[in-house]
């Protein structure tokens, strides 16, 4: 049975122009939700906010850095302006590399880190006020790498696993004022964020990922977070191929990382 009406609630989505931010901002937006999408000013915002208008959603479209603390403070006086109140933060923005650890420079790791980790810890605390005011919710999209390990993707696996401590710790925290804090793990969906992916040195590499599996859908994603969200739910694991390896890697470590290192170390090793 449903515990949260979204209806007239307002929802922060950051990374909102990326596939996936898109998708859930869509989603919420059919159940109700007025959106905020926020995302880097050099991303569709003007044209993820016409999509989301023309199909009768409410939104509006914030340009931002969320690894820039004054930044995020001042995206978030824009909603409370535009809307009058915060009510969901899903935090969906993110970055990824793919490289070996010992060839990565530490600054990749530091930028994988500040944008995964320490953005959604700014973009949280500077509307968690509203949140428990409204009792509303905080939504962290992580990934299966922050349940299990990935070859060639130390950075991004360490960021994800941080995440978990960092909201389950928080959502411990804020259950009794009428908080929830949902984790979502997807596992490889078809999105855009490969294509800004960070090799070793920082810049950005163009060799095709490999694929797990089949890719998930974005609106398969948004539409099962929809639902997770509105069971006050505390964790979401998604796909057949993110559900296994969370379950392998848990009860049979040994054989889950002789399978994923099969399956991920020629992106890395023929590089």
């Amino acid at each position: 049975m449903a515990r949260r009406d979204f209806h007239d609630a307002v929802v922060i989505i950051t990374g909102g122009a990326g596939a996936i931010g898109m998708a859930m901002a869509r989603a919420f937006g059919a159940a109700g939700a007025k959106i905020a999408i926020v995302d880097l000013p050099s991303s569709p915002l003007s044209e993820a906010r016409a999509e989301l208008e023309g199909a009768s959603i409410e939104a509006v479209a914030l340009p931002c850095d969320i690894t820039d603390v004054v930044q995020v403070r001042s995206t978030m006086d824009a909603v409370r302006e535009a809307f009058g109140r915060i009510d969901v933060l899903i935090n969906n923005a993110g970055i990824v590399h793919r490289s070996g650890f010992a060839e990565t420079k530490p600054e990749v790791f530091r930028r994988v880190m500040e944008v995964n980790l320490f953005g959604a810890l700014h973009c949280t605390q500077a509307c968690l006020a509203d949140i428990i005011d409204n009792k509303g919710m905080v939504i962290a999209v992580s990934s299966i790498a922050g349940l299990a390990p990935l070859y060639g993707r130390s950075g991004y696996s360490a960021s994800k696993h941080a995440m978990h401590g960092l909201f389950e710790s928080l959502g411990a925290e804020v259950a009794a004022k009428g908080v929830d804090v949902l984790m979502v793990c997807p596992s490889f969906v078809e999105s855009k964020l490969e294509a800004s992916t960070l090799g070793a040195d920082g810049e950005r590499i163009t060799r095709p990922r490999t694929k797990v599996g089949k890719l998930g859908d974005p609106r398969d994603v948004a539409a099962e977070v929809l639902k997770a969200a509105r069971a006050g739910r505390k964790r979401l694991v998604l796909t057949p191929v993110g559900k296994t390896s969370a379950v392998l890697s848990r009860l049979a470590p040994g054989l889950y990382e002789r399978l994923m290192v099969r399956s991920l170390r020629g992106e890395i090793d023929e590089s």
